[in-house]
């Protein structure tokens, strides 16, 4: 299984809206997006140096990416990944995860990574064991916008490595 990370196109357009527009891929993330918020997200991530399609033996079978934002004091990237149900639970997200990390360390912005899924996303936390992030501890998250819910912070170190 060959797995890369490709920028964001318009094409894509379709993956986002299978990936944030359906109830159980949203489950852990306040539910299905609407479809006119899933256009503007699909416009912030076109040209984002950040945000990738994850590629599965030539197939978009996700996104992941990372972006700056200020927390506790500190800027960091934050980062994300989501994952068509066809390609779960095959590896496919910590991969595209690593290859994204690995995109972010040679870049020249924050050193600290962070991830915040909900306790009770099993996978999305495997992920970040998986990546080597360090598990810091609950704390209150908004995501999305005007929804604050117990979130887990993990973090991982771009210098460290």
């Amino acid at each position: 299984m060959s797995i890369s990370l490709e920028p964001w196109t318009d094409d894509d357009l379709p993956l986002v809206q299978a990936l944030l527009g359906d109830p159980v891929m949203m489950e852990h993330l306040g539910g299905p997006e609407d479809p006119d918020r899933i256009v503007e997200r699909h416009a912030r991530y076109l040209g984002n140096p950040g945000v990738f399609k994850i590629v599965v033996d030539g197939v978009g079978a996700g996104w992941v990416g990372f972006w700056e934002h200020a927390w506790q004091g500190e800027q960091i990237y934050e980062i994300g990944w989501s994952v068509l149900p066809a390609f779960q639970g095959r590896g496919v997200a910590a991969a595209a995860t690593r290859l994204a990390l690995d995109v972010a360390r040679a870049g020249d912005g924050p050193r600290s990574v962070h991830a915040f899924p909900t306790p009770d996303n099993g996978p999305s936390n495997a992920i970040a064991r998986k990546c080597g992030f360090t598990l810091l501890g609950v704390v209150e998250f908004e995501f999305p916008k005007g929804r604050w819910a117990p979130s887990n912070d993990w973090v991982y170190d771009l210098a460290g490595m």
